[in-house]
């Protein structure tokens, strides 16, 4: 057998592709548009993971086998370089951001080509490309002109070491997502974008597009839609405030109400209550944590009473105790709430750590722990009792009744509410997207001029981030003063920077249309590419990156800037790799694997088809050193086959049927994320061509073609050697569905009624030929004694002989 040196034969091809540009996508032509996306990463220093390898990989093969299917792909790679990454990678080596980011892109973009992705790296760039966000500091000044972009003053996430305001989403769990620092409150004036505005386009979207139900799923409880009543509840002093509530049918079971920490109502309780500085003290306890860390955190029971003042029950008169608790926020409804202990668990556990009373209103329920888990009290027998004229209606019944009655009170209405906050559009960082307004105390904020984008960065040696919380741009007064471009007079530049996620919002437009300097895409690169067909990312992007996006291009859409309010139709994503132990991988934990280590040892094509074959594609699956080597030793097998090629245009006979269904299998696998089975039938056919002593060039070159989205360098080598052109500029074999099914079944037999054994026999076989065959069987014939006297056969199915 001849040797195949790896690297040779992969560099030879990488070089190939490159050259001829092999996966070069046109704007127009006659074959129909296919748009595969797969999230650009940040450039870290770090270089590629494995966990890329399998994301970049899989939509490769689907790339592949689309160009050959007669589409026009496009497969782009960018860099999503802005922002905290970059920035913190740059400060620990000493270096400029813009430094770090070149040479990490360019390790990147070496470890992708080494790898070979398909990318059609004529539409690359990077978000920090000048010519690039001057495009996204047109489309900020879009959301200002249309009155969705506003400077206010509100609470914010603070990372004390990354010294930034980070959003909700990046600080989920009352953690930084960066450093994993705990998250404080801080009040700092900051660019904020409308996005609440949209909280109820962006859950009709979801009706719409092709997400994953885990990714919909994630959207819809971030977006957080509750539709209940908000009620006004007067107080022992003369004074009034409002609360929220879904479950209004348990009114009568109020024991006490909650309020915000950080909210309106109880400033204005302040003055009138005996306990200020206990409830002081509170307030600076929960001040310290974020909102996402107290609506999360479900073991916190803390909560203080505002003693010297009482709530009145607006349905029965009785006053109950008003506390403050941390897991009331300010921000979401009205930043207050009734609390009915028998009838919810947080308040139940409340109530429980704080001695206050409880009384049951829903009949039929179990008031315990254990209960709440299971939701008991919403059964169709549960009904209400110790609620006045209500005692005796069923859930539904009362919240109706309960709501028409406040209603007719004229203290309550039917609202709706959402979780969705408007987004935090500033960051105190140097590295990233300058926003391009000014302030002038004549004019107030004035966005620039659209003919002066893009607002650089200025040159500077020292970008680290202040210990006072201003952007380290605010130190750079020769940028920051300049004249106003309304009234001529001196004005200063907005120091705080856009967050990472505004590059990303709408790079996948971009790629459409990637060196258009009129405009940031035009309106016939987007109705020619559409939608993105196919985007991959990962589920810790569903409710941050995803969800900015898709509020992003709803505002466009909105505006008159693109032609379809979702421009991405399907998403997918992927699970991780995890190390060999089934952990996450981690440099503390020593498990993390190199894929430069990996391709240098058993090459490109071994990796490729072992990320494609380790498991469900959608699931995180551990890494199997032993797994690698059975691939290497399978693509060994398919070079071995080569030495059993004889001439031939046709398939073999006893493997056209094979030959057939694994073209089926293949086919549908690679367009449905099934990579693993892909492989294992190709594997099986191999094996199959393995057993014979020979193959035609028609049953190898066939091999060789269903393979080749896997394994693209060893496949183009050895179909270059039968004499063939590249399988990249060939066509995907299509099987012939009547070859797919079997023309012989295996047939029970039955001798008076009993199975006596199988036969084989053709599906169209007829009975004297079913009865014969059954009769030349040893194991079958000797429970035939005697005459036959009847036949009971169905073709296909049973054969049952009555002697």
């Amino acid at each position: 057998m001849k040797e195949y040196k790896t690297h040779e034969v992969e560099a030879k091809w990488q070089k190939y592709w490159e050259d001829n540009k092999t996966f070069r996508a046109t704007n127009g032509g006659k074959k129909p548009p296919y748009y595969i996306l797969v999230e650009f990463p940040y450039p870290s220093g770090a270089g590629l993971h494995v966990g890329h390898v399998r994301s970049y990989t899989a939509q490769d093969t689907l790339a592949r086998m689309k160009r050959m299917q007669g589409f026009n792909v496009l497969y782009p790679m960018g860099w999503d370089a802005f922002g905290a990454p970059a920035e913190e990678y740059a400060i620990k080596n000493h270096i400029h951001p813009k430094q770090a980011v070149q040479e990490n892109i360019k390790t990147f973009k070496s470890q992708m080509m080494n790898l070979g992705i398909s990318f059609d790296w004529d539409r690359e760039f990077s978000t920090t490309d000048p010519d690039y966000y001057k495009w996204t500091q047109w489309q900020f000044l879009q959301f200002y002109k249309h009155g969705k972009a506003y400077k206010d003053t509100v609470p914010v996430n603070w990372c004390p070491k990354c010294k930034t305001v980070l959003s909700n989403e990046d600080s989920a769990g009352g953690v930084c997502e960066r450093c994993g620092s705990v998250v404080v409150q801080k009040l700092k004036s900051q660019w904020m974008l409308k996005m609440s505005e949209y909280a109820e386009d962006l859950l009709d979207g979801l009706k719409d597009i092709n997400f994953a139900d885990k990714v919909k799923m994630a959207q819809t409880e971030w977006i957080g839609k509750s539709v209940g009543v908000q009620m006004k509840v007067k107080t022992t002093d003369g004074g009034e405030f409002e609360i929220f509530t879904t479950c209004i049918e348990t009114i009568y079971g109020i024991t006490f109400f909650v309020i915000a920490p950080d909210g309106k109502i109880i400033k204005d309780l302040m003055p009138k209550i005996t306990n200020k500085a206990e409830v002081e003290d509170y307030i600076k306890l929960c001040a310290t944590k974020s909102n996402l860390e107290r609506k999360s955190n479900v073991k916190d029971k803390s909560g203080v009473e505002l003693k010297g003042i009482k709530a009145i029950n607006p349905v029965n008169g009785k006053e109950v105790p008003i506390y403050a608790a941390s897991f009331v926020l300010g921000d979401y409804g009205t930043g207050a709430a009734m609390a009915v202990p028998t009838h919810d668990q947080r308040d139940f556990e409340f109530a429980v750590e704080h001695n206050i009373s409880m009384i049951q209103v829903i009949g039929g329920a179990d008031v315990s722990e254990k209960a709440f888990e299971k939701h008991s009290y919403l059964g169709k027998k549960c009904r209400l009792m110790n609620s006045a004229e209500f005692d005796g209606l069923t859930v539904e019944q009362a919240k109706e009744a309960i709501t028409a009655k406040l209603q007719k009170m004229g203290i309550a209405k039917v609202t709706t509410n959402y979780r969705l906050r408007d987004w935090i559009f500033s960051r105190q960082r140097f590295w990233g997207e300058p926003i391009p307004l000014v302030h002038c105390e004549k004019c107030g904020w004035v966005p620039l001029d659209e003919k002066d984008l893009p607002l650089l960065l200025p040159d500077v040696a020292e970008y680290e981030p202040t210990d006072t919380g201003e952007s380290p741009l605010a130190k750079i007064t020769d940028w920051v003063n300049t004249t106003c471009p309304h009234c001529g007079g001196p004005a200063k530049r907005e120091t705080d920077t856009m967050p990472n996620w505004a590059g990303s919002c709408w790079y996948f437009l971009r790629f459409m249309d990637p060196h258009n300097d009129k405009e940031f895409v035009s309106e016939e690169a987007m109705k020619y590419w559409g939608k993105v067909n196919w985007y991959n990312g990962g589920m810790e992007h569903a409710a941050r990156h995803l969800l900015y996006a898709r509020y992003w291009v709803q505002f466009l859409y909105n505006i008159g800037l693109v032609p379809y309010k979702e421009m991405i139709d399907t998403r997918v994503s992927h699970g991780m790799v995890l190390g060999s132990n089934n952990e996450k991988m981690s440099k503390s934990k020593g498990n993390v694997i190199n894929p430069d280590d990996i391709v240098n040892q058993v090459g490109a094509d071994t990796l490729r088809i072992y990320e494609m074959f380790m498991g469900d594609y959608q699931q995180d699956a551990p890494w199997s050193t032993d797994s690698l080597k059975g691939c290497k030793r399978f693509i060994d097998k398919v070079i071995k086959l080569s030495n059993k090629v004889i001439d031939g245009t046709s398939y073999s006979n006893d493997l056209e049927s094979l030959i057939h269904k694994t073209i089926k299998k293949v086919t549908y696998d690679l367009s449905h994320m099934a990579y693993n089975t892909a492989v294992s039938s190709l594997m099986i056919l191999t094996n199959a061509m393995d057993s014979k002593e020979q193959i035609s060039k028609a049953d190898y070159r066939l091999l060789l073609t269903l393979l080749n989205p896997l394994a693209p360098h060893i496949t183009e080598e050895l179909n270059e050697e039968l004499g063939y052109d590249p399988i990249c500029l060939g066509e995907w074999p299509v099987c012939d569905e009547s070859k797919t099914v079997e023309n012989t079944v295996d047939l029970p037999v039955q001798v008076l009624g009993k199975v006596r054994g199988t036969i084989s026999v053709s599906k169209d076989a007829s009975q004297d030929e079913a009865v014969s065959l059954a009769c030349e069987n040893e194991n079958i014939n000797k429970f035939i004694t005697g005459d036959i006297k009847k036949v009971i056969y169905v073709p296909g199915r049973i054969l049952n002989i009555i002697v």
